[in-house]
């Protein structure tokens, strides 16, 4: 298991009950900060009650790195996002703090921003504040409590800094869990990737596509839009530019169960809707720094690229709710690699450069 020792937040010696600090000596002087968006892409929404600023940004950074969120401080939001690893883990599926491993692959954050039709692999929580909430508590996850997270980051000096400089709080009795999770979603917010990707750059005239990496791009597009024409992927329905996902939430043909939804071992969008026709559906990933992001699917089943190029060449297995797209496609070797090829245009690993997203500790 992957483990970041970050700041040690000092223990809470009798329960909850502290003295109460003022923070007013403290300068709150809240600088806003504008993300550099990539081309094309949609403008970056961002609530009226979570402005970005400079230091709400920094307080999160600390918040999402630092092992004090989980149980026995061990964990933390970045053990299962790991800025190396494109903000996921690698894995099939994760470990938690009580080396209990969950069913579901760990998302990339990339891009997550963007994300304006829910979150989690189920859409469960509609905002970032809202998701910055739930690991904390997920027994499988952080296994621990709001109550006992917020008593130590009341107690500490650092943090009592933090979060006057990131909200204006006048005492300690004001941090609170929404306040921490809008930190981090701050944080998460500006995790952007696409500014140097080469497609990017080349929609913006900066530049232009090898032969293989044109030919993967019909393919993907399926600019003929004709069902039997030979460069037709059936990509672009589900992985739409400029953001290469359309944030829905699809059944791609990954287990057979026929006409009996029920028989789906992960009912993914169905069990948080309590919608039987929605089980087997989750949300459809980015594909922004896909060819770093392996294993693939909601459950990591597939080890590669080809593995999943070879699915849904395939047409997937049978089941009633299966996205209409996912189809026998007939495409042979060459064309799979070149729709590989045109996948890795959308590489962008400069986003890791900005130091507002390193590990602060």
């Amino acid at each position: 298991m992957l483990v970041f020792i970050g700041f040690s937040c000092c223990e809470d010696p009798g329960g909850s009950m502290f003295e109460d600090v003022d923070l007013t000596d403290i300068v709150y002087d809240p600088v806003n900060y504008e993300p550099e968006i990539p081309f094309g892409f949609p403008a970056l929404e961002v609530p009226e009650d979570n402005p970005l600023t400079l230091d709400g940004i920094d307080l999160g950074r600390h918040l999402f790195y630092d092992p004090v969120l989980s149980l026995d401080s061990t964990m933390s939001c970045s053990s299962c996002h790991l800025p190396e690893l494109h903000f996921q883990d690698n894995q099939a599926t994760s470990l938690g703090v009580d080396g209990i491993n969950g069913n579901r692959s760990s998302m990339s954050l990339v891009n997550v921003g963007f994300s304006y039709n829910g979150l989690f692999w189920d859409g469960r929580v509609q905002t970032l504040e809202a998701q910055a909430l739930l690991p904390v508590e997920d027994e499988v996850e952080l296994h621990n409590t709001w109550p006992n997270v917020i008593d130590k980051l009341k107690q500490n000096p650092f943090y009592q800094e933090k979060f006057r400089k990131a909200f204006g709080i006048e005492n300690t009795s004001e941090i609170t869990k929404e306040l921490a999770a809008k930190a981090i979603a701050s944080f998460e917010r500006i995790i952007i990737t696409g500014h140097k990707a080469k497609y990017n750059r080349v929609q913006a005239g900066l530049g232009f596509f090898s032969p293989e990496e044109a030919k993967g791009l019909d393919l993907f597009e399926d600019t003929s839009n004709i069902e039997s024409d030979s460069l037709d992927a059936e990509c672009s329905h589900c992985h739409v530019a400029p953001l290469f996902t359309t944030n829905f939430y699809e059944n791609n043909g990954l287990d057979s169960v026929g006409d009996n939804l029920s028989l789906f071992l992960d009912k993914g969008r169905g069990a948080f809707l309590n919608d039987p026709a929605q089980n087997g559906k989750f949300k459809v990933p980015t594909l922004y720094n896909v060819g770093f992001t392996a294993p693939y699917m909601h459950d990591g089943r597939m080890e590669d690229l080809e593995e999943v190029l070879h699915h849904y060449n395939s047409g997937g297995k049978n089941s009633i709710n299966k996205n209409a797209n996912i189809r026998p496609l007939e495409l042979n070797e060459e064309k799979i690699q070149a729709l590989i090829t045109f996948m890795n245009t959308l590489v962008d690993t400069s986003y890791l450069e900005n130091e507002m997203l390193q590990n602060p500790f």
